[in-house]
This record gives structure tokens, C-alpha cells and sequence, in this order.
């Protein structure tokens, strides 16, 4: 309630209303909010997940950085498969922040196998501030980038977040 959509492009057949019914959940269709950093991606994702919880739909959020982090515990700890598994409970996976931080190999491998046994089986969001084309960067492998955005595209959409950042605008040392 009272979210500012005025600085939102979305797709043309696509809208608020598609969005806010959660319609893409249960399409298992993909999101990606991007857009520079302070414009509302991630509040945009959080107020998804938390309508999607009161409609009873399971969801995880994480930021990118946790979630490669709690998958190399689960491999050190030789409880991957049960890490995947609750992961995979989920019907709607909030990846925030994808991109902030680089990712080394094997995060990159272990991300890629959340976001492969997601495809088609459930639908992730993710937010970001680099377009597709700089996600070889992020991933450090552009055949695994690729592959990943391949299935974002295939069952997704792209929301465009555009202005000024809101912190920026309202900071306490501006004033």
C-alpha cells in the first residue's frame, strides 16, 4: 500500500495488477527488478514476498551474498542436497542484490543450481543493478551467465526501475 509506481516501466502486456495478484508465481515466471541502486527493487521484492506469504504461497528471500554463502556451509558440511531441498520448498525465491558482490566459481556453480531447479518449477525474482549483459561479470563464467539468463528470459519479465535514489533524496546530510 502507497508503493510509488511512477518510476516503474513495465512490460506492455503486462502490469500493477498482474504484479500485485501474483499471477507470475503461479505461472513459475520469472522477475527482474532492475534499475539503479535506490530506486525500490528491493522493497518492490519484499512486498511481493510478503503479499505471497499472506496468500499462503511459500517463499525465501536472500540477498545474492547469503545465499552462496549458506550453500558453501551446506557443501562444507557435507548437507547440500537437504540445503537445496528446503530451498526447493519454495514456490517464490527473492534473489536480491545479484551483482553487488562478484561471485567466485563455485558460488557461481552453487547459484546456478538453485536457479536451475527453479526453471519452470517455481519462480524467482531477482534485483539487480547490472543489465543481462554484464551478468558474465557477476556469474565470472559467461557460459554459465548465459545459461542463466537464458531461462530468466524464456518464463520472465523485466521491470525497470528508473530516478533518483530514494535514500539520496531523503538523506539527513542533504539538509
Amino acid at each position: 500500500d502507497g508503493y510509488d509506481w511512477t518510476n516503474l516501466d513495465m512490460p506492455a502486456d503486462w502490469g500493477r495488477s498482474q504484479l500485485e495478484g501474483l499471477e507470475f508465481v503461479g505461472k513459475a515466471e520469472d522477475l527482474v527488478l532492475y534499475g539503479p541502486v535506490g530506486t525500490g527493487k528491493s522493497h518492490l521484492a519484499i512486498a511481493l514476498g510478503r503479499a505471497a506469504c499472506r496468500a499462503g504461497i511459500p517463499v525465501r528471500f536472500f540477498t545474492a551474498s547469503s545465499l552462496v554463502m549458506r550453500l558453501r556451509r551446506a557443501k562444507a558440511d557435507n548437507r547440500l542436497d537437504r540445503e537445496l531441498a528446503a530451498i526447493a520448498k519454495a514456490r517464490l525465491i527473492i534473489i536480491d542484490e545479484l551483482g553487488y558482490i562478484p561471485i567466485d566459481e563455485e558460488g557461481s556453480r552453487l547459484l546456478f543450481q538453485v536457479i536451475s531447479d527453479s526453471y519452470e518449477t517455481r519462480s524467482v525474482v531477482y534485483t539487480t543493478n547490472i543489465e543481462f549483459s554484464g551478468w558474465a561479470r557477476v556469474f565470472g563464467d559467461p557460459n554459465m551467465a548465459a545459461a542463466v539468463v537464458d531461462r530468466t528470459v524464456h518464463h520472465g519479465r523485466l521491470i525497470r526501475f528508473k530516478g533518483e535514489s530514494y535514500r539520496s533524496r531523503n538523506a539527513l546530510m542533504t539538509k
